[in-house]
């Protein structure tokens, strides 16, 4: 399973999520069993070619049409900043999913 989360930072234990306008970081997250496997930061979401499963953002609005239009699925904060306190809602579905409002 892969998540990825727009970051502040390339910095694995210092960074916080960002808003996808500002951030300088895509931080790219396989999980395994409960366990994060790599964490691996990339400058552009471009170049990431591997599939994602969840993008984390930091409100409802984020401009996440192009992951919509990609099948990805969002997941929304609520006050979660770190990768690790991120991962862990996550696992515990403490993450709410993004509903397009039709």
């Amino acid at each position: 399973m892969t998540l990825l989360i727009p970051t502040n930072s390339n910095n694995r234990h210092e960074c916080i999520i960002s808003s996808i306008e500002e951030n300088s970081s895509w931080a790219y997250i396989t999980l395994n069993d409960g366990q994060i496997i790599s964490c691996d930061f990339f400058d552009r979401k471009e170049d990431i070619i591997e599939w994602i499963d969840y993008v984390v953002v930091i409100n409802d609005k984020e401009f996440i049409w192009t992951f919509i239009d990609e099948k990805t699925k969002v997941l929304i904060v609520e006050n979660q900043k770190s990768i690790d306190e991120i991962i862990e809602s996550f696992l515990l579905n403490n993450l709410s999913e993004f509903t397009p409002k039709l």
